[in-house]
């Protein structure tokens, strides 16, 4: 038999914290969060994180559990997030995934094997230097010279994955993209139920400018400051999240505060519209349209689906 899972996912901003709440609380669900921000302690306004209030005494793992100064990837997601699954059906409960992190969830769900080849430090060091003397956008050329299916996946800003992506190349002689894809195809060993919740495009772009805007009334320049008075800075993996590279670059007088607000508010639009174009890619998923339904409603499709699949008895 298959042990259960259940994913809730869709694009920033779309309401997947409280439709993920009322979940567990009626299924006898725990929390995984499947985001590469709220992992990170003393982030807590750019990374839109749950409060202990939202939480309504609902179990939450992978929530203010490291340090910023740590760096955080798939492969310590995958860990940490199986280690919280063995918790959670010790408990007699089901896992529910929550994030917009596709590539976390995807990972997790399919089991994706991410053994490394013995590393090359001397190449993986050569890179590092060449990004920093020419650029990120020019080791992204290299890789969409090798790799052009990995190029148009990673973002050139994602210097860390792009270096990736070159030393399996270099290692291997194929593609990285190639052996994702195998990983891909494989049958997941859960028995799984994934939603994604989705919004009219003009409804969410709403939303995510509201959010911005709320997150500057509640303090998002003064916790950056703070991130940065601990030592933080753009060479940390969690300050080159959304919010707070952009306020980093105001800081340091690169530009203005209205321009970093901003380029938050432009950034995160796009970041949800390739958050939807990862999940329209992905296998067995069930669309739910946050506007043709009440959250009663959204509640007990949920319910009619888990029950169909013997998730839910």
């Amino acid at each position: 038999m298959k042990k259960p899972l259940v994913i809730l996912t869709g694009p920033t901003a779309v309401g997947k914290t409280r439709a993920s709440i009322g979940l567990a609380k009626s299924i006898g669900g725990e929390i995984i969060s499947a985001d590469s921000m709220q992992v990170y302690q003393h982030m807590d306004i750019g990374s839109a994180k749950i409060t202990r209030e939202e939480m309504e005494h609902v179990p939450h793992y992978l929530v203010d559990e490291i340090s910023p100064e740590e760096e955080f990837h798939v492969v310590r997601f995958q860990n940490m997030a199986k280690k919280a699954m063995k918790q959670i059906y010790e408990n007699g409960h089901i896992p529910i995934i929550v994030g917009g992190t596709g590539f976390y969830i995807q990972a997790l769900l399919y089991d994706i094997d991410f053994t490394e080849n013995e590393k090359d430090e001397q190449y993986r060091q050569g890179l590092e230097q060449m990004a920093k003397e020419k650029g990120a956008g020019y080791l992204h050329e290299q890789l969409q010279k090798v790799d052009e299916k990995s190029a148009l996946e990673i973002h050139a800003n994602n210097v860390k994955r792009v270096i990736r992506a070159l030393e399996y190349y270099h290692q291997t002689g194929q593609p990285i993209s190639e052996h994702n894809e195998r990983e891909r195809q494989k049958q997941s060993p859960y028995n799984f139920a994934y939603f994604v919740l989705n919004d009219q495009r003009e409804i969410l772009y709403q939303r995510i400018d509201a959010r911005v805007d709320a997150m500057m009334q509640m303090g998002l320049e003064a916790e950056v400051k703070e991130l940065r008075d601990m030592g933080m800075n753009r060479n940390h993996v969690s300050m080159q999240g959304l919010g707070y590279k952009e306020i980093l670059e105001y800081l340091d007088g690169e530009c203005t505060l209205d321009e970093a607000v901003y380029k938050i508010k432009r950034d995160t639009r796009h970041f949800a519209k390739r958050q939807l174009t990862w999940f329209k890619r992905e296998r067995d998923v069930i669309w739910l349209d946050k506007h043709l339904y009440s959250e009663e409603e959204l509640l007990e499709l949920m319910k009619k689906e888990l029950r169909e699949r013997q998730i839910l008895c």
